[in-house]
């Protein structure tokens, strides 16, 4: 008796993303929608934006720390404002990181704790959004809880957390969600997507960039 034929597996579900009328690549780093994580390097892994430029907006940093690209520059500077007249005080305490200024920062973090605490704490170079410029961390102006699970509480962070979205970013690792982004919670950590989609992820709750775009968790590196 000949076998029954097998079922034809569905056809994948589309990404939450497929519904917005804009599209845009998830591999170009110049691209708003770019997936960078521990399964996605960039491509060049030395890649550096064209585009810095120092956003009008108060900041701690100075040097490329200081810079954005243009388009995160400029959805920063009214968030800020916005945020200011709410009564908030933002800061820009980290924005660009060159690749050789990440190559620093995670050996760093190698020498103090070791490869596999360091890999939960920092991007290995090449695998930094701080690196694409569409990604910065912010500081309450009252300088508490800076990089501290505590800033959580903050009202920049609660400020941000809540706002973000409606000047298109989102804070790129959530709370309990490191087993799909790869980090544990950042709360400082905002990445800039475009307000469509940023708002479109608040509507449906959805908390990942890796849900949302539907290119599957990345828990670690390959």
């Amino acid at each position: 008796m000949p076998p029954a034929p097998s079922e034809p597996a569905p056809p994948p579900s589309p990404s939450p993303s497929a519904a917005l009328p804009r599209q845009f690549s998830l591999t170009d780093p110049a691209s708003p929608w770019l997936i960078v994580n521990k399964h996605r390097p960039l491509v060049p892994a030395a890649y550096a934006p064209a585009d810095l430029v120092r956003p009008a907006v108060a900041m701690t940093v100075s040097g490329e720390s200081a810079l954005l690209n243009s388009t995160t520059a400029g959805a920063a500077e009214a968030m800020f404002a916005a945020a200011a007249r709410d009564g908030v005080s933002m800061v820009l305490a980290s924005g660009y990181r060159s690749y050789s200024t990440q190559v620093a920062t995670y050996n760093g973090y190698v020498a103090a704790r070791g490869q596999a605490d360091a890999d939960t704490a920092s991007a290995r170079p090449g695998y930094s959004e701080h690196q694409t410029g569409w990604a910065f961390d912010i500081a309450d102006g009252g300088g508490v809880c800076g990089f501290q699970p505590c800033f959580a509480d903050q009202p920049a962070a609660v400020w941000a957390k809540a706002n973000g979205h409606r000047f298109g970013f989102v804070v790129r690792y959530p709370w309990m969600f490191h087993p799909i982004t790869g980090y544990y919670y950042e709360p400082w950590h905002l990445r800039y997507i475009g307000v469509e989609p940023a708002t479109d992820m608040v509507n449906r709750g959805i908390f990942t960039l890796e849900e949302y775009f539907g290119v599957g968790p990345a828990p670690g590196y390959l």
